[in-house]
């Protein structure tokens, strides 16, 4: 009898793809998933460790999921990806529910270890750097019409605050070819949007190639039969005039990019080690805004870095309040031991954080008001996703929002296909989401 598998995945899109191509090397070596957790044999669960908050977040799921040891039927609880890859020695001995530990290099062959893991007692650790690029097959646990394409791991940009070339590495972009090839495969199996990921999209190709290929990568991808190719972690620097271009006129890319600008502050984004200024921040978005066709610009935003003044938050504050961006992400400085800006001093209380994220949050949700205030009335396309049961309304995004993170639309209808386009009268709007009724397929 197969042994059933249940997964979870924490963290951000680069990881999801991780726990995919996970999942398919195990069920390739016969095990069969499961959504029940109390039904699964094993139990794996695929970490985040950016920041302490993430940690945390790892260390409750996985005692959760321990739980089941005894309520369940799991006999092997695994534990992979950034949380035993960055904290092994840390975290193998106080947590003896876990039965193996796997780093962010070794999901190609952790099928054939989870089958050995049977047949073992005792805790396995198997944690290693190994070079060379990962393989393209994949189990999508995405809805099917869209999927996340990873086209590099690792990174070189050497944040200050940031933990995962430490974690994952120095950049290495997947071969153009590879990244063709996958997408061909997530295409043939009905995928319509391709989200490309990367800790840093716009770098793709330079150390493979000597130049960043970032562009004629879209223009090959294309040529396939894909609704929509979005572009998601685009460093503002390498931002170019080529690839905004590619953007506004490419009918096949959505008019959205996510640029996470962190700050606008020059004292700040320096502590940072960060390559941008006020001015060229400025200048980026006044280069959008005249490519014109409504490009929606996603960005995150750190606050309360060491250091940070009023007159720093403020400016960007004032930043936002100008600029409008579409969707931004607020976070509060986490100080992570082993980056350079835990030893910067000029700490913010957490107080201080806090208000800051909200009162940031709150700028930003008056922005979405009144963006949403413009388009009520307006028939705009949908892409249906699924449905909210308590709302009674079928749930989607338009073109400028991905999935999960940004406004939804929920609207009502007869009757809707999961991944079909539709065309929706927008009504009104709660905050951030959109609410309308359906006029026609399109």
């Amino acid at each position: 009898m197969k042994k059933n598998i249940a997964l979870v995945s924490l963290g951000c899109d680069k990881n999801r793809v991780d726990s995919e191509r996970a999942l398919y090397n195990i069920l390739d070596s016969g095990f069969s998933l499961v959504d029940d957790y109390a039904s699964a044999d094993v139990i794996m669960v695929n970490t985040c460790a950016f920041i302490e908050s993430a940690r945390k977040e790892a260390i409750d799921t996985i005692l959760e999921m321990a739980e089941y040891k005894s309520t369940g039927k799991c006999k092997k609880l695994i534990v992979t990806g950034c949380l035993p890859q960055k904290h092994i020695n840390e975290i193998k001995d106080e947590l003896p529910e876990v039965d193996a530990f796997f780093g962010v290099k070794d999901y190609d062959s952790i099928g054939r270890e989870v089958i050995e893991l049977f047949d073992k007692d005792g805790q396995i650790v198997k944690v290693e750097r190994q070079d060379g690029g990962t393989k393209t097959k994949r189990i999508l646990t995405t809805p099917q019409h869209y999927a996340f394409l990873r086209i590099a791991d690792g990174c070189n940009n050497k944040c200050s605050y940031c933990t995962i070339p430490s974690i994952r590495g120095g950049y290495v972009s997947e071969p153009f070819e590879r990244v063709i090839e996958e997408a061909k495969g997530l295409v043939n199996s009905g995928v319509k949007e391709l989200i490309l990921v990367a800790q840093d999209v716009t770098r793709y190709g330079q150390d493979l190639y000597g130049e960043m290929r970032l562009v004629p990568l879209l223009k090959e991808l294309s040529k396939l039969e894909v609704q929509w190719i979005r572009l998601m972690y685009c460093y503002p620097e390498l931002v170019t005039d080529e690839l905004l271009e590619e953007i506004a006129q490419n009918h096949k890319i959505a008019k959205y990019i996510d640029i996470p600008l962190q700050h606008v502050s020059d004292k700040i984004l320096k502590a940072m080690n960060r390559r941008t200024t006020l001015l060229s921040s400025k200048d980026l978005m006044e280069k959008i805004k005249k490519k014109g066709k409504n490009i929606a610009v996603r960005t995150t935003f750190m606050v309360g870095f060491p250091g940070e003044t009023e007159d720093d938050f403020s400016a960007l504050c004032d930043f936002v309040a100008l600029y409008k961006p579409a969707h931004i992400g607020v976070f509060a400085f986490s100080k992570e031991d082993g980056t350079a800006a835990a030893k910067l001093k000029g700490a913010v209380s957490s107080k201080v954080k806090q208000e800051r994220v909200n009162k940031l949050g709150k700028l930003h949700l008056e922005n979405c008001r009144e963006r949403n205030e413009t388009i009520v009335g307006k028939e705009v396309e949908v892409l249906y996703e699924e449905i909210d049961f308590d709302k009674n309304m079928f749930v989607g995004r338009m073109e400028y929002d991905a999935p999960d993170i940004d406004t939804k639309v929920y609207f009502t209808g007869d009757f809707a296909d999961v991944g079909n386009m539709y065309k929706v009268k927008i009504t009104g709007y709660e905050d951030y989401d959109l609410l309308g009724e359906m006029v026609l397929i399109s």
